[in-house]
């Protein structure tokens, strides 16, 4: 441009203002440029601390990614232990149903069979009723004893015949023969109270049962009551008679219950693997 300026009487004026704008453009185009560059520059430095701040956030979100896997992991066996305990519960619960229904389906057999071979004169005087999965057979005291006498009456021997018959054929089940009285005094020689009168009428049964009509004596076992668990009202005749009873009970044997009570799972384990699982 200075050599053009020194020139500018040989340059006409036409070509001086082409060179002038020429000069102008390129300072725009140069300003603009650099605009550009720096404007690059700026996006450039912007991108790299975007990336920095993406490569940040995939380290913490792999880290995390790997926590809520090993938790995952750790709530998987949890819920899987939870599920083995529930498993084991239900089997638990369906064995003891099981049982129980076999027990109950027996009682009826036992119960159905029992008043099939009694009598219509005999049924005025025995009752039998399954209650809470026992066998009762309730018999009145003026059919079972003599009057004031702790022995067995004949009348009733053809009665507990029938009876033994059927506990014979039930050999899972152990018998236990519960005497009462009302509360009238005894007054007998060498019996001190009605204790010693139930518990003798109880243990005479037992031993009919056994010695006449071969009941498994390991089976067998006697109680008495005395007049400590009435029915009625003492106050009247009636009363007192229906709390001078013989019940011969019939129970399952508990041996098959007792080994699935052992066989109970431990719910703390399930206890545990709940509050194991991660929120």
């Amino acid at each position: 441009m200075a050599a053009a300026l020194t020139l500018g009487s040989c340059v006409s004026k036409k070509k001086y203002n082409l060179l002038l704008d020429d000069y102008n453009t390129a300072k725009v185009d140069l300003a603009e440029s650099r605009a550009y560059n720096k404007s690059l520059d700026t996006m450039l430095e912007e991108a790299k601390a975007n990336n920095a701040q993406l490569k940040d956030n995939l380290v913490a979100l792999q880290g995390s990614l790997n926590q809520s896997l090993q938790q995952n992991t750790q709530g998987n066996v949890n819920i899987s232990k939870l599920v083995d305990e529930i498993n084991a519960s239900n089997k638990y619960i369906k064995e003891l149903i099981a049982a129980k229904n076999r027990s109950d389906s027996l009682n009826m057999v036992l119960t159905n069979n029992l008043t099939r071979s009694l009598s219509r004169d005999e049924l005025r005087d025995v009752d039998v009723k399954v209650l809470k999965g026992v066998v009762y057979i309730s018999l009145a005291d003026n059919m079972l004893f003599r009057t004031g006498s702790y022995e067995v009456s004949d009348r009733a021997m053809e009665t507990l015949s029938k009876i033994a018959r059927i506990i014979k054929d039930y050999k899972d089940y152990d018998v236990m023969v519960e005497c009462n009285t009302d509360n009238v005094p005894i007054s007998r020689t060498n019996i001190r109270n009605n204790w010693d009168w139930s518990a003798l009428r109880a243990s005479s049964v037992v031993q009919v049962l056994q010695h006449k009509f071969g009941v498994d004596p390991a089976r067998l076992s006697a109680a008495g009551h005395g007049e400590y668990r009435p029915i009625a009202d003492n106050d009247t005749d009636s009363g007192r008679q229906r709390n001078r009873r013989t019940e011969i009970i019939i129970t399952p044997n508990l041996d098959q219950f007792m080994d699935l009570i052992e066989q109970a799972p431990d719910n703390t384990q399930a206890g545990d693997a709940i509050t194991g699982i991660p929120r």
